[in-house]
């Protein structure tokens, strides 16, 4: 059901790097949730109103939150579509972000509020009508929510929406609570006990924000500016290693603007003796590469690298030899010697990853003392810096 309604919904569907499909996406999944959030809700209050109970009641209001929260989703995705201006010439894709931010952060208080409500209940039980009414609606809301789990996941999934997968989250946990709900009231119909309802209602409300809080860090972390997908950094690395006369790259950021909206910048070794306009053509084309084929702006600057003056090479292998035996998450990069009469300067930079908790000054210690162990004429100028991938 879920491909059919993509496939008349959605055209050029099977586009999702699409800005506009993406889009459609969104819009499609926002829809299709406020629909059936909304018919929910309206039956979860007709079985609240029957029998009285403050855990189909809450979980009725939980419905019609869904419902704003599916409104939120698709304004995120509205203006996640605006195209990039003066002020904002990044684009607004990270506005997709914000809404799956806010979706989440309406989960957590809705599992607060009916925490609060359920305690209540706990303390003050009333007496609950039973009715096959009410679990008959509770059980199809269970399979409409079974399915809007999916649907939501699939989507997200094919689009890579965070938004979306939050979403298909709170489908899950809307599920939990309601068979909760379900549970609770057969058991209190048979057993009498009242307080089931309401102890019922606390355990639901504390696996959602359990499952909230979760969420929102999920959805925060690209907004603090996460580290880049290993599959990403890998495929930068192995697409441009595979174009001829490459020797290597680094200080390779990944900036992310919101889904479909990357931009990466690299620095890129090539023979210092080849042809400047040779090499320079070589990196237009990994750049129009990449634009063309992966639909990713990277800007690359080129590093000059030696290769024709044995001296330097054997010194640049012992050296991020030594560094690697330090620590085998350290590398070097953009070695050069300079020949004095009395004393040679090496200078190079020393990278670290971003979770290095050694004391800076000390490792450039040791590695200043590897230069010179190889040399005592060596004098070392080392930068040390940290690197902004991680492999």
């Amino acid at each position: 059901m879920t491909e059919w309604i993509v496939k008349t919904f959605i055209k050029n569907h099977d586009k999702v790097t699409e800005p506009t499909v993406r889009t459609a996406y969104g819009k499609l999944a926002s829809t299709v949730g406020i629909f059936c959030n909304v018919l929910l809700f309206a039956g979860k209050l007709l079985a609240g109103l029957i029998t009285g109970s403050i855990a189909i009641m809450a979980d009725a209001v939980n419905n019609l939150s869904d419902a704003s929260g599916n409104i939120v989703s698709l304004a995120g995705f509205k203006l996640a579509a605006k195209a990039p201006d003066q002020k904002h010439p990044y684009g607004y894709a990270r506005y997709e972000y914000l809404a799956g931010l806010t979706v989440s952060a309406m989960i957590l208080a809705i599992g607060f509020s009916l925490c609060k409500e359920s305690v209540i209940k706990i303390y003050a039980p009333a007496e609950i009508l039973f009715s096959w009414l009410s679990m008959g609606i509770l059980a199809s809301s269970i399979a409409v929510k079974l399915w809007m789990s999916h649907f939501n996941k699939v989507l997200g999934d094919k689009i890579n929406s965070d938004t979306l997968k939050a979403t298909a989250a709170d489908s899950r946990n809307d599920v939990i609570s309601t068979g909760a709900v379900l549970v609770s009231s057969l058991i209190g119909h048979y057993t009498g006990i009242a307080r089931i309802d309401g102890i019922m209602g606390l355990l639901v409300a504390i696996f959602i924000i359990y499952s909230g809080f979760n969420l929102v860090r999920e959805t925060m972390s690209p907004l603090l500016g996460e580290s880049p997908d290993p599959e990403l950094v890998t495929m930068i690395e192995k697409k441009v290693m595979s174009y001829p006369g490459v020797l290597g790259i680094h200080d390779l950021m990944v900036h992310d603007y919101g889904p479909g909206h990357k931009f990466a910048s690299l620095h890129l070794e090539m023979p210092a003796e080849n042809d400047a306009m040779a090499s320079h053509d070589l990196i237009d084309n990994i750049e129009n590469d990449f634009l063309k084929n992966d639909k990713l702006l990277v800007s690359i600057h080129f590093d000059p690298i030696i290769t024709a003056d044995s001296r330097v090479s054997e010194t640049r292998m012992k050296i991020a030899a030594g560094v690697h035996d330090l620590d085998s998450r350290l590398s070097i990069h953009d070695l050069r010697m300079v020949v004095g009469p009395t004393h040679t300067n090496v200078l190079f930079d020393l990278a670290f990853p971003a979770d290095f908790r050694s004391d800076i000054p000390t490792l450039v210690r040791a590695v200043e003392k590897i230069v010179t162990d190889i040399d005592s004429k060596y004098i070392p100028k080392v930068k040390a810096e940290q690197s902004f991938v991680t492999k």
